[in-house]
């Protein structure tokens, strides 16, 4: 026993430079993440000011019928993941592709381009999502936008994006693509700095055109850093991005519940007229273990099928 925690100590004492480098976010994880999970106790009791969480009264799983017997719960659930899943596994794509196109850039004055392109792809992550709720409205507003207004100059028909919900999917999925795809594609940039020059060098000595070095090198390369990205993105997709959905559609637009309404904007609206935060708490603590599940799900897969890819 005295062995072993002398073994332990000896690893933390060489690794000391690493671990130090690591304090600052570990405290924020437990600060943010694991003291506040006491508070999970919030979802089981009907909660009041005067009593506070463990004072309050147990009322076991009662608040989790909140959505199930809301009548939405199917369409609440299918839409929250459908999204989150067009958002992996387009945003994947696209970022993978950018970032191989910045990869193949080379020359000086490419060099400039390429780094005015990832400034400029980079800002849009920055953006409020309420300053994309404005752009989206001046665009498509059916009086004033900037859609309709081309239309009009046209003596074409014009179109009320805000009453056709079969438009929304696609309006979303881009306003996200165009949010997001800057940073993600300089994730996959780095992870492909990363790979050994020399074997990018000897490819092209043995005649590997760019199309074979992208196959054959850069995306089985790349496979560990999207394995990762997707294993923590599908612990979130029972969460989706409320900031995008309230600001893009609008909180109390009806017309376009069926396509756009998510758990968030569902659990938002809600709260918003009873300030019932015990369902509020059951709500979140349900996508939690769902994601949880999801991850630990396919980590075992991966881990099964390519051990050194798995996150543990």
């Amino acid at each position: 026993m005295k062995g072993r925690i002398a073994e332990v100590f000896k690893k933390i004492n060489k690794k000391r430079t690493l671990l130090f480098m690591c304090v600052p976010a570990i405290v924020f994880f437990f600060i943010f993440s694991y003291l506040p999970m006491p508070g999970a106790w919030l979802a089981f009791v009907r909660f009041n000011y005067r009593d506070g969480i463990f004072g309050s009264e147990f009322v076991g799983l009662e608040n989790f019928r909140f959505l199930a017997l809301s009548g939405q719960l199917w369409t609440l659930t299918r839409n929250t993941v459908l999204y989150n899943l067009a958002f992996i596994v387009t945003g994947n794509i696209l970022q993978i592709t950018v970032a191989i196109l910045f990869n193949e850039m080379v020359g000086k004055k490419l060099n400039i381009y390429k780094k005015f392109s990832q400034s400029v792809m980079f800002l849009p992550y920055f953006i409020s999502a309420v300053v994309i709720g404005v752009f989206a409205y001046n665009l498509l507003n059916v009086q004033t936008g900037f859609i309709n207004s081309l239309l009009k100059q046209l003596d074409a028909n014009t179109i009320n994006f805000y009453s056709i919900p079969e438009l929304w999917p696609i309006i979303i999925v881009l306003a996200y693509l165009w949010q997001s795809t800057g940073y993600g594609s300089i994730v996959y940039f780095a992870a492909i700095m990363g790979i050994d020059a020399e074997m990018m060098e000897a490819s092209e000595i043995d005649g590997a055109n760019a199309f074979q070095r992208i196959r054959y090198i850069l995306l089985p390369c790349l496979k560990p850093t999207f394995i990762i990205l997707l294993l923590f993105a599908l612990g979130g997709i029972m969460k989706g991005n409320f900031g995008l959905f309230y600001n893009l559609t609008g909180a109390n637009n009806m017309a376009l519940f069926e396509k756009t309404d998510i758990i968030e904007t569902f659990v938002f609206r809600s709260l918003n007229v009873n300030f019932n935060f015990s369902m509020g708490s059951a709500v979140g603590l349900f996508q939690s273990l769902f994601g949880f599940v999801l991850v630990m799900t396919v980590n075992t897969i991966v881990k099964k099928i390519e051990p050194e890819y798995s996150l543990f």
